[in-house]
């Protein structure tokens, strides 16, 4: 713990040397020290991770946000509105997943309407943390949770034995940040040097898309692509055959094989495509039959000062004949095209999108003299995978509910189906998961067990339990959140919970009552980290977008963890 809060080493090291010292000192056997990795809280978390990134990619979300965005259009319906689909994504799925698929969004209306990312970022990120109260899944400290219950009982939490106190607390929640986040939230502030367009690659890139026999505004004047692209994207012109180039084609018919000259940002730009019905030079790309989709990379580059493309166009240098690789989009700062990408001339400096192969990809760009850009999501030739995402992981839902088979089993299964339909390629499969924090799971779980099984639990339970012994059972159950809500933001929220909810369960017993209750406070005040960036993934993904300083969380986080152990407590107690 000491070394959890100190912050110097990683804390899926710092677990992994808790394990190797419990170890050696021989309060773990070697035979159980890593029973851990396999454990069921290890495969839920990552199958969720899965989960999430492939409902990311498919898009659903961001185009039923697109209906609603017109509407949205002051800052408190703005706020009010992506906090709710924040935290209702986050009962179905991991709550980062969830807020990074709407951060996009909250950048595009923040433009549209001049609405501070400030004031938009920080209640979102709580919404996730709200929305992952209310289901078994919903959040890891409640799985974490569930199998401490299993282990002591021999039946775990249910899917929805959350939800009679998550919901009322995550509607109070969403309620608080609507209204009052303009009071006790922070003062507007600029986006640091991790910007939202750093962060998204919000760049104003120019891609050339085509028509074709399935474009369904062929014969329609061009301005009806301009409504649907709205104000996102920009329509620069239009080319017909080789050379002809209209810059202001509103009220041309739109023809078979022309092709549109389009700026916007990379996650629009496909938007667009997709509800236009047009191709890219990278849907055109071949791939050999030997291969698949997953084996093709959309990369974000620059090109260098020494590169060989500088001063030439994609035509004269043959790009897809001699290195294989597909110009899909180009980016110049202050500059607008017009003309074809492949008369693009390029310059030091200039953002390229290129669709090359995976196993290609580092002798490519070395050749070609660019820098890889690397964290950033490029949607730009990856189309959606529909709503079948969400259809498996419903069904996963409704069968776990339902005690059909359990949950590890069930997240597993969603989580194959949809590598095994392409909803997301093997790659980026793995890519999803996040090692270091299933590493720590499975290095604590035999650590946290050996304190319930060598008695230091109920050595610690006995002391909070002459502190709590004059207390009701409402105090107490607030004095347990509240101490975990207070350990949460010094260590990772999975590690908070293997520590605190033993020792949880031994103060119930010693006082005599149901662990149950002990366990959810933990869970709850585990997953309720709103005091500071460094306590939770989502609060630490808005902090530099959002421009916020480190004392800003607590401004209008602590009415919010008022709120949740004033409110949680008593209806624990009722549940």
């Amino acid at each position: 713990m000491v070394l959890f809060v100190w912050g110097r080493i990683r804390y899926d090291l710092v677990a992994l040397l808790a394990l190797l010292a419990s170890l050696a000192a021989g309060i773990v056997k070697p035979g159980d020290a890593f029973q851990g990795f396999g454990d069921d809280v290890v495969i839920i978390v990552a199958c969720a991770l899965v989960i999430s990134a492939a409902i990311t990619r498919s898009g659903v979300v961001e185009q039923a946000v697109r209906w609603i965005a017109p509407a949205l259009t002051t800052p408190g319906l703005q706020v009010g509105a992506l906090a709710l689909i924040v935290a209702a994504l986050s009962t179905i799925m991991k709550n980062i997943g969830a807020l990074s698929m709407l951060m996009p969004v909250a950048a595009r209306l923040s433009r549209q309407h001049g609405t501070p990312l400030s004031r938009m970022l920080m209640p979102m990120a709580f919404a996730s943390l709200l929305g992952g109260l209310v289901t078994l899944v919903g959040a890891s400290p409640n799985i974490i949770v569930s199998k401490i219950r299993q282990d002591m009982t021999g039946e775990p939490f249910k899917m929805f034995d959350f939800t009679a106190v998550g919901l009322p607390l995550a509607l109070a929640g969403l309620v608080l940040l609507a209204l009052a986040n303009r009071v006790l939230g922070v003062k507007d502030r600029k986006p640091g040097g991790d910007s939202m367009e750093a962060a998204y690659g919000e760049h104003g890139y120019t891609l050339e898309a085509q028509a074709n026999e399935r474009t369904p505004f062929v014969g329609q004047p061009v301005s009806a692509l301009n409504k649907l692209a709205g104000a996102d994207v920009a329509i620069v012109a239009l080319v017909r055959g080789e050379h002809k180039r209209i810059r202001n084609p509103d009220q041309q018919l739109l023809r078979e094989d022309d092709r549109l000259i389009l700026e916007g940002a990379p996650a629009d730009l496909q938007a667009f495509i997709e509800r236009a019905g047009l191709t890219t030079p990278a849907d055109r790309m071949p791939i050999p039959a030997q291969e698949t989709s997953d084996e093709v990379a959309t990369i974000e580059a620059v090109v260098t000062s020494n590169s060989m493309l500088i001063d030439w166009t994609p035509t004269q240098l043959r790009l897809h004949e001699r290195f294989g690789v597909t110009l899909v989009a180009v980016s110049r700062a202050g500059e607008r095209f017009s003309q074809r990408l492949k008369s693009f001339r390029f310059r030091a400096g200039d953002l390229i999108v290129l669709r090359v192969r995976r196993s290609d990809l580092a002798d490519t760009l070395r050749r070609l003299g660019c820098l890889p850009l690397a964290g950033r999501h490029m949607p730009l030739g990856v189309r959606s995978a529909s709503y079948w995402p969400l259809i498996v992981v419903l069904g996963a839902m409704g069968l776990m509910a339902a005690g059909h088979i359990p949950v590890a089993v069930a997240f597993f299964a969603a989580a194959v189906i949809l590598m095994l339909t392409g909803a997301i390629p093997p790659r980026e499969t793995y890519e999803a998961i996040d090692w270091p924090v299933l590493v720590a799971l499975g290095a604590l779980i035999p650590v946290s067990d050996s304190m319930r099984t060598t008695g230091a639990t109920e050595l610690i339970a006995d002391w909070l339990s002459i502190t709590g012994g004059d207390m009701t059972p409402l105090g107490s159950i607030a004095l347990v959140m509240t101490a975990t809500m207070l350990v949460t933001p010094f260590l990772n929220n999975a590690a908070t919970v293997l520590v605190m909810g033993p020792i949880a369960a031994g103060i119930a017993v010693n006082l005599g009552h149901r662990p149950d209750p002990y366990l959810m406070a933990v869970a709850i005040g585990a997953a309720c980290d709103f005091l500071t960036p460094v306590g939770h993934q989502s609060n630490m993904l808005v902090w530099g977008p959002g421009g916020y300083k480190f004392t800003d969380y607590w401004r209008l986080g602590l009415p919010l963890s008022i709120l949740v152990v004033a409110l949680g407590t008593p209806l624990i107690l009722t549940a």
